[in-house]
């Protein structure tokens, strides 16, 4: 279990996280076999970010996808309001097992390549550009309704219509905070930039020898990382902002008022 750096989290509330995999293949008795190298980064109370953790494990290990948020939250993990993710069975489960009380983003830039399986290729544009309607829209009330609206209107491709209906709430967690954080919070594209620079430096390695010299590399790419947004001082996210999510609403779905929200 890799904890980054060592570094305790305790004292720091860190309001977003995302989470996420790269896969890479590396010998495991005396077999190559895939193993998914899992990254963790936070948004502190300020609007800095941090890398928080990553880990290398066993893609199809359940137990492993549990384990890497209870290393997270053994080292003083809290304050986690949202929790920004693809839709992974194992992260979906450690996230509702683990993080309770943190809300579920999923990841808007993967979710309609899955709708779009499910459609002829003839209506795979006007679907498309249907599911991006959901977060063209103005304020929560809108992106909430929006996905049953679109699901009405494809009542063709039950299979389709289906699994939007299924992904609703996961595809609008966002609409319960700040509109000015939503285009920073609805999608892993920022941890995905990080996943591609693992890729692109172990690709050089092609099949590691065990998963402790993938552990060694990929964390040497998350600590560079690490560092320079320590020493940037641009913040993700506007202090000012982040001061809405200061306290966490009793009612998850509760959100501050349009006129701060849009400020």
């Amino acid at each position: 279990m890799a904890a980054f750096g060592d570094r305790a989290l305790a004292g720091l509330a860190f309001r977003y996280v995302f989470l996420a995999a790269a896969y890479r293949k590396a010998r495991v008795n005396h077999r190559v076999v895939s193993q998914a190298v899992v990254v963790a980064t936070g948004v502190a109370a300020g609007g800095h970010r941090e890398v928080l953790g990553f880990d290398v494990g066993d893609s199809e290990d359940g137990a492993f996808w549990t384990a890497f948020p209870r290393s997270l939250k053994a080292r003083g993990l809290a304050g986690v309001q949202l929790v920004i993710s693809d839709a992974r069975t194992g992260l979906k489960a450690a996230i509702a097992s683990v993080l309770l009380g943190a809300a579920r983003q999923r990841c808007r830039a993967h979710f309609p390549g899955k709708v779009l399986a499910q459609v002829p290729k003839g209506s795979a544009e006007m679907v498309a550009a249907a599911i991006r309607t959901i977060f063209a829209q103005p304020g929560p009330d809108g992106v909430r309704e929006q996905p049953g609206i679109i699901a009405g209107m494809l009542g063709r491709h039950p299979k389709a219509e289906t699994m939007l209906r299924d992904a609703a709430d996961a595809i609008t967690a966002l609409a319960a905070f700040p509109v000015l954080h939503w285009k920073k919070i609805w999608s892993t594209n920022p941890l995905e930039r990080l996943n591609k620079e693992i890729k692109r430096r172990t690709d050089v390695a092609g099949v590691f020898p065990n998963p402790q010299a993938l552990l060694r590399l990929a964390g040497s790419v998350l600590a560079e990382a690490h560092d320079q947004w320590q020493a940037g001082e641009r913040r993700y996210l506007s202090e000012g902002s982040m001061t809405l999510l200061a306290t966490p609403p009793a009612n998850p779905t509760e959100v501050a008022t349009p006129a701060l929200l849009t400020a």
